[in-house]
């Protein structure tokens, strides 16, 4: 079977091209990658190693893309995944939209000329940031938690977001690309009748993860926490009690790979994926896991709510555990020493990713 991967040198593309390669037999894979994104210059002599092929090319320009060799399957996993894109300063809404959006486009356009599967990774990113705010919630243990003895808005439960949560604007501009890129791929796949899977993936989360706050939050926080460096709490009161799930891209990529195998099957799945509640952890009890890990350091307090952010996200599986054979095989404190571990062999990681 052979593969190509977008962004295949980012931590997403990488992990999946590196775990898919040691669950299955007889796989080529290629991808490319335009090598923007800081630390990810790294991995291309690692999955050269691995017999991967990776090319230098932008998924925005269509030429580019014309240019890739035909294969079984797609996976897009080039993205802006900031949900502050557009809105930061750094990068324009023009910017997120040509790489998010107009970029699968592009990859839709080769999966059709190749008669190729497709693999969208999305986000949670695409629920209503409204709907979200609206989730009844208590405070436990340092922390977040559903509170099912209120109503709560469609799709959520103490499992999670479902796949029949609100996906209303406003999402931000990034979560609007990734919900439009869902539309238009599984618009291909009955057009051309092509194997689509959309993944809307939670945070993800694991050793060699680029640190930045707006993206991988687990890694900048522990590798912040065990340099000392300053930390903030931002909004709902400042306690640090915001919470999100994490899932490893190991399972992830066993998930792609369960995906791959039922492409006959003429399913083209929305399917929410992520740790869920048992995989859940706020910043607060983060800070407390490091402390005892690393010693104390203080973190400082913003009560300030932040437009774009939320307080409480867990992705509910069932329907992937159900259709696909979904599974969390890599517990939360199994991942956060996984990170450390890979922060204290890396001293200059926030550094070299760009944070």
């Amino acid at each position: 079977m052979r593969i190509l991967i977008s962004g295949i040198c980012g931590f997403v593309g990488s992990a999946l091209a590196r775990y898919l390669l040691e669950s299955q037999a007889g796989l080529k894979i290629c991808g490319f990658d335009n090598f923007s994104r800081a630390g990810s210059h790294l991995n291309r002599d690692v999955l050269k190693a691995l017999g991967v092929e990776v090319f230098h090319a932008d998924v925005r320009f269509e030429s580019d893309m014309e240019q890739m060799p035909a294969v079984d399957w797609i996976i897009d996993a080039a993205a802006n995944p900031s949900v502050l894109a557009g809105v930061d300063g750094v990068s324009s809404p023009r910017q997120v939209l040509d790489s998010n959006l107009y970029g699968t486009i592009n990859l839709l356009e080769n999966a059709r000329r190749h008669n190729s599967g497709f693999i969208l990774l999305s986000s949670s990113r695409v629920y209503s940031i409204n709907a979200l705010k609206k989730i009844p919630l208590r405070e436990e243990d340092s922390a977040l938690v559903f509170d099912g003895a209120k109503q709560a808005p469609v799709g959520a439960s103490a499992k999670g977001l479902a796949e029949s949560f609100s996906t209303q604007a406003p999402i931000s501009l990034y979560g609007a690309t990734k919900l439009a890129s869902e539309v238009l791929a599984l618009e291909y796949a009955e057009t051309y009748k092509l194997p689509v899977f959309v993944n809307r993936a939670g945070v993800i989360a694991g050793a060699g993860q680029f640190g930045k706050p707006d993206q991988g939050i687990f890694t900048y926080w522990i590798n912040s926490y065990l340099r000392k460096m300053p930390l903030k709490y931002i909004g709902f009161g400042g306690t640090g009690h915001q919470l999100r799930d994490a899932m490893h891209p190991k399972d992830l990529a066993l998930l792609v790979r369960n995906q791959m195998s039922k492409s006959g099957s003429g399913q083209n799945d929305v399917i929410n994926v992520g740790g869920g509640s048992d995989n859940a952890m706020s910043l607060k009890q983060l800070s407390d896991w490091c402390e005892k890990r690393f010693g104390a350091h203080t973190v400082d307090s913003v009560k300030e709510d932040r437009q774009l952010d939320i307080p409480w996200v867990v992705m509910d599986s069932s329907l992937a555990q159900r259709t696909i054979g979904f599974e969390i095989t890599m517990k939360l404190p199994e991942i956060l020493e996984e990170i450390a571990q890979h922060a204290e062999a890396h001293p200059d990681w926030l550094k070299v990713s760009g944070a």
